[in-house]
């Protein structure tokens, strides 16, 4: 089967807050990538608030036809804020002040006894978890071990391969950590950086069941709007599989 899309909207509520203003309006956004396909709706509630805000969270989780996947970091103030929203998935992310946009993933083994509490309570509250990890061995099995739902492989190190420069050797720990985490029983999401160019070697990874990815789709929507976007990216991540 294809892979899912889901769509991350952060960068419509980035352009929103440059100018302190109501527009443009992330939950739309959303609902045009739904309306155009999306399988599914991710934005990152960062502690600095950055760009999405608990209002935008709460009417997403309220609106939406399809699942909402909350990135939180790891921390009692994330949980505070996404557990009453209920979203279908939680993934938790690594996050600093100072980064631009995500940088790396997890590091479950160091954090192991930490976020094996957070899954718990996330786990109470109904909500299923998935972890950003690095595509390592000994990331993916800690995860399996600290019983998360699904592992998101980040996909940066790939993406952001000098033009020219042959991908193999990062595809390989990709293609091997998505059998490890499908044989340990998760669910195998990717993403981060991934665009109209490099996305196809990566939706072909048969264990692959879902792409988040966000900042191509939206600044792509800039120039063609939401939909097209949205039904061009999900020709490649099925161009695939035809």
């Amino acid at each position: 089967m294809p892979a899912r899309l889901g769509v991350n909207i952060d960068h419509v509520a980035t352009l929103r807050q440059a100018r302190g203003t109501h527009e443009p309006e992330p939950v739309a956004a959303a609902l045009l990538a739904q309306s155009a396909g999306a399988h599914g709706i991710t934005i990152h509630l960062r502690a600095d608030r950055r760009h999405i805000q608990e209002r935008d969270a709460r009417l997403l989780k309220e609106i939406l036809a399809i699942p909402l996947n909350i990135e939180s970091a790891a921390t009692a103030d994330g949980l505070e804020a996404v557990v009453p929203v209920k979203p279908a998935w939680v993934t938790l992310v690594p996050e600093t002040r100072e980064e631009p946009t995500t940088q790396g993933g997890l590091d479950v083994l160091f954090l192991h006894a930490h976020l094996r509490q957070i899954i718990r309570e996330l786990h109470a509250s109904q909500i299923r978890v998935s972890l950003f990890v690095d595509p390592q061995a000994e990331q993916v099995k800690m995860a399996a071990k600290l019983e998360a739902d699904a592992v998101e492989l980040n996909t940066g190190v790939y993406a952001d391969l000098a033009p020219g420069t042959d991908p193999a050797t990062e595809l390989a720990r990709l293609r091997e950590s998505a059998r490890l985490g499908s044989r340990l029983g998760m669910k195998i999401l990717a993403g981060h950086g991934l665009n109209l160019q490099n996305v196809g070697l990566i939706a072909v990874i048969p264990e692959v069941e879902e792409l988040n990815i966000g900042h191509s789709i939206v600044g792509r929507a800039v120039l063609v709007g939401m939909e097209r976007a949205v039904r061009e990216m999900l020709a490649l991540t099925n161009e695939g599989m035809a």
